[in-house]
């Protein structure tokens, strides 16, 4: 397949290899080293998408990551949406398609591999151009350690797309030798197609390095696809280049618009001509390289508009000598086409006043309105910004310490001072952590022309009589024009950051590197301020778009949410018990027999509890061991009630609240000894607990002498629960005196259960006769084997979490987290009696005296009975006062926390947190449900054994 628009002679592609890919259904060829960009331009595709609000046609406006047309989602080897094609590499397969601003997820599981890398050096350099090369040299030649990086797949940076010559070779031969002195030494790592993102606290720089990306269905499974490096640097020096800015005009838009930069990158890089016939618009010296280029390579220029008065006499003549006009002080004005541009259209332009408009016909447009220095990563070092009103941008003002910028970046923009910005910043480097620069002799670039300083325009008048600026685009990607822009200052916004949530320019996959310093020229203009006052968007990681999956790395499924089973797990899956996830632990919902139902398996569990003898894998509840001469006084302090005055072998259920005086968890305490407790916590808020003991005794109290230590994993709990349950545990534990007498309702023993020691808790959840036994992990299948053949004889029913939530409830012991929603206090809950009115203080007391916590209508938990003991309600059912429900808004009076059938009350039953609960017991509210309302009476949450008598047995 021809590519009647590859400039022989011109490139950096392998034109002896051939590359077949699809885009939009067509068949395309291209050569290794090109973009998707590139390889379409040389088929003379310009059209690749329509813009996102307006469905206006877009091409290429760039050649890199700045680009803010051409979305593309990647269908083949796997889908991936929001890419843009300037910095997709070619490989052979590929298949993709335009992007109209919005992608769509893959439904098939991404296989490739990320991982993640920590890498430790002295010197950062961020962008391997010739600032980036020239520090990363001068660092490297002192004995520094060095890790350079670029988002390219090879260093060079602007030098690859330009015919820059150096000691009077071509430049990249100066890069080549570079790089091969540097690939040389031990301490030098250069990590290509890696893009920084994101600069944080102590010189940690993120960089996402895409390490196949390029090699599409050929990638080796075993290499990890894209990698994180997570890189500590003593000194950074960011030499990231800068973009080249437009200018708004009418119907800028049209595809065949391009950066004179980029045009000339397309050419110099990848070999392609962008057009046959260009006009080229600038406002600076910097795009008469690209023109000039472009015509010896075949290009017709058909003209060079120069917005500034004067046109310096070099580029006049050099331009004379290819047959190219040059208009100075002249503009585009707008554009004709649809598909393309097809003319421009252009004016004289002096004292703010367009003159008479004349067309240029054309197929490609280049634009150059000066350019804006990478900024984003030293803003992100919480370096400052100053405006610069000579190149109208904003350049790095006060670095941080450890932070440098060198080259383009800094505001340079000749490659001299490219070259000495950059070994001057390495110097001031090794400097800064008692280093010297090692020596090195920087080439010599061609003689720099007189110059002429750059205009600084960020829009052109639009000549038509519609509404000025609603066809001159700012935001390319989010089809923000100047008429948005004047809109929301018009409505009074005055800040960029305000400007910029108004019309959402800047807020697209390149993040405003296009458009978001034209959008302060262009409100500054319009409230009449100074640009340097009014600033610049603020920049904020990540600098570029990085995919969940590369951040994630082989965190992914177990690895990042880790499955974790108890040791009697095998037991319950031989078992056919079914599962639920209870925070990251598989716990047993319920074990079904042949042929019974969730609702069947549930009651009957229910059933043997009440009446016989149960049990349950109860290893997941959390375990914390304190221990200290100060043990004491830290729980009293994170507890509402005492826990100091607990005696050895007893238990004291306790809350946790938080400073807002709301219940974070509940659980029971047990003396050990006189300095050692064992608390226990929920189990989805195991982690959290001790985390949060950890940073109080950390931070606030350092001073007490207590030690914490998770051992919820050390032990295996067994609840063994109901009316024969110290007939069971007595057979097992024959040492252990099982009375009410000897062994009372919360108090523990240590004993021998199955031959196995053992510590035994006479604790109950479910309001039966219970017993807690504790042993060695383990040991925990032997013992539960034991009690298994021991209870056989009382026909011992093991149940699971469904049933253990019916029980409780019935109960009305709260689950934190379920019956609560943060919101709720220990008084909402009915548990008065848990908070100590002798303690001093503790975390969250004086939060209960707060006017909130004081209301009469709070919410309260309550009991609910339907009227229909049949219907189930659902959890997280609304519930309201009234039997038919009101027009919008409805006033909610509450919500259904949990809901069951119970076998021992015979019916269905609840417990909600209600407004005014407690004063509304008796009354009848209604659940919406299914387009109807269902009849619930209020009740006292305790709905079973009110007088607490079952658990002694």
């Amino acid at each position: 397949m021809s590519t009647p628009h590859r400039a022989p002679g011109h490139g950096r592609v392998d034109r002896a290899t051939t590359l077949s890919f699809t885009f939009d259904g067509t068949a395309y060829t291209g050569h290794p080293g090109d973009t998707l960009a590139s390889a379409l331009l040389a088929h003379g595709v310009h059209h690749v998408a329509d813009s996102i609000k307006h469905g206006r046609p877009r091409g290429f406006l760039a050649a890199g990551a700045e680009e803010p047309n051409a979305l593309v989602q990647i269908e083949v080897p796997f889908p991936e949406p929001m890419l843009t094609a300037t910095t997709v590499e070619l490989y052979d397969g590929l298949v993709a398609r335009g992007l109209s601003g919005q992608g769509r997820l893959s439904t098939e599981p991404d296989t490739a591999r990320y991982d993640t890398m920590h890498a430790h050096c002295d010197v950062l350099v961020v962008g391997a151009g010739p600032a980036g090369l020239a520090a990363a040299l001068t660092a490297a030649r002192s004995g520094a350690r060095v890790i350079v990086v670029d988002e390219l797949p090879e260093p060079g940076g602007s030098l690859l797309g330009a015919q820059e010559l150096l000691d009077g070779a071509p430049a990249t031969a100066w890069v080549d030798a570079v790089v091969a002195e540097l690939g040389g030494l031990a301490d030098v790592r250069i990590l290509t197609r890696t893009t920084a993102f994101g600069h944080y606290d102590d010189g940690l720089v993120l960089a996402l390095e895409k390490r196949t990306d390029h090699l599409g269905a050929a990638a080796p499974a075993h290499v990890s696809r894209q990698r994180i490096w997570r890189i500590r640097s003593r000194q950074v020096v960011y030499a990231t280049g800068a973009y080249e800015r437009p200018v708004a005009f009418d119907n800028n838009d049209r595809p065949g618009i391009m950066l004179a930069g980029s045009a000339r990158t397309y050419l110099n890089r990848f070999g392609v001509l962008p057009g046959q016939r260009a006009v080229l618009f600038t406002t600076n010296d910097s795009a008469y390289p690209a023109a000039l280029e472009l015509a010896d390579a075949g290009v017709e220029i058909a003209a060079v508009l120069d917005a500034r008065e004067e046109v310096p006499e070099h580029w006049r003549t050099a331009c004379a000598e290819r047959g190219i006009g040059v208009r100075a002080g002249h503009v585009v004005t707008g554009t004709s086409g649809i598909e393309r541009v097809t003319r421009a259209h252009v004016a004289a332009f002096r004292d703010g006043r367009l003159g008479e408009r004349q067309g240029v016909d054309c197929d490609l447009l280049l634009v150059s309105g000066g350019w804006n220095p990478a900024v984003a990563l030293f803003s992100q070092a919480r370096g400052t910004l100053r405006y610069d009103a000579g190149i109208g941008a904003f350049v790095p003002d006060r670095a941080p310490d450890g932070v440098r910028t060198a080259g383009s970046a800094a505001g340079t923009f000749t490659l001299s001072g490219c070259l000495a910005d950059g070994a001057d910043a390495a110097r001031q480097a090794l400097s800064a952590i008692g280093g010297t620069g090692g020596t090195i002799t920087l080439p010599t670039p061609s003689p720099l022309p007189d110059g002429a300083p750059t205009r600084v325009l960020w829009r052109v008048p639009s000549p038509q009589d519609a509404e000025d600026g609603s066809v001159q685009f700012v935001d390319l990607q989010r089809d923000a024009t100047v008429a948005d822009v004047l809109r929301a200052t018009g409505a009074g916004l005055r800040s960029v950051e305000h400007v910029k949530r108004y019309t959402t320019i800047g807020t697209a996959h390149d993040q405003g590197r296009t458009s978001g310093v034209m959008t302060s020229g262009i409100v500054a203009e319009a409230l009449g301020v100074d640009v340097a006052d009014l600033g610049t968007m603020r920049l904020r990681p990540p600098a570029l778009p990085v995919a969940f999956a590369a951040l994630a790395g082989r965190n992914r499924g177990e690895l990042f949410d880790p499955v974790r089973v108890t040791a009697l797990h095998p037991w319950h899956v031989e078992q056919g018990a079914l599962f639920e996830d209870v925070g990251q632990w598989k716990r047993p919902w319920y074990y079904p027999r042949p042929g019974e139902t969730m609702e069947e398996a549930v009651l009957r569990e229910c059933r043997a509890a009440r009446t016989g003898v149960a049990m349950m894998d109860g290893s997941t509840l959390g375990k914390i061991n304190v221990q200290g001469p100060d043990a004491g006084v830290l729980l009293d302090r994170l507890y509402t009630n005492l826990m100091s005055t607990l005696k050895v072998g007893r238990v004291r259920y306790g809350v946790m609240c938080g400073v807002d005086g709301m219940a974070i968890d509940d659980g029971t305490v047990i003396r050990v000894a006189e300095q050692e407790f064992l608390l226990t916590t929920t189990t989805g808020n195991a982690a959290k607990i001790f985390e949060w003991m950890e940073e109080w005794l950390q931070t606030e109290w350092p001073e007490l002498r207590v030690h914490l230590t998770s051992v919820t994993e050390h032990w295996v709990t067994i609840p063994l629960v109901g009316p024969r349950s110290r007939d069971v545990l007595a057979l097992v534990a024959p040492e252990l005196d099982v009375d009410n007498d000897s062994f009372p309702f919360m108090s523990w023993k240590d004993t021998t259960v199955a031959g196995v020691e053992a510590r035994v808790c006479r604790i109950s959840f479910s309001g039966e006769l219970a017993y807690e036994v504790n042993v060695p992990a383990w040991y925990g299948i032997t013992v539960w084997k034991a009690l298994v053949a021991a209870g056989d004889a009382f026909g011992l029913t093991t149940y699971g979490t469904e049933t253990m939530h019916v029980l409780r409830a019935e109960k009305a012991y709260p689950i934190i987290g379920q019956d609560t929603d943060g919101t709720v206090t220990p008084q909402d809950l009915g548990m008065s009696w848990v908070v100590s009115k002798k303690k001093p203080d503790f975390v969250g007391k004086r939060s209960f005296t707060r006017v909130e916590n004081q209301r009469e209508d709070r919410k309260q938990l309550v009991g609910l009975l339907p009227v229909d003991e049949h219907v189930l309600l659902p959890e997280g059912a609304q519930i309201i006062s009234t039997s038919e429900i009101p027009a919008p808004p409805v006033p909610m009076l509450g919500h259904v926390t949990s809901s069951y059938r119970s076998d021992a009350l015979r019916r269905t039953f609840a417990l909600a947190l209600v407004r005014s609960g407690t004063r509304r017991i008796g009354e009848t509210l209604y659940v919406p449900l299914d387009g109807r309302t269902v009849p619930v009476t209020v009740t006292e949450p305790v709905l079973f054994d009110k007088e607490g008598a079952r658990r002694d047995g």
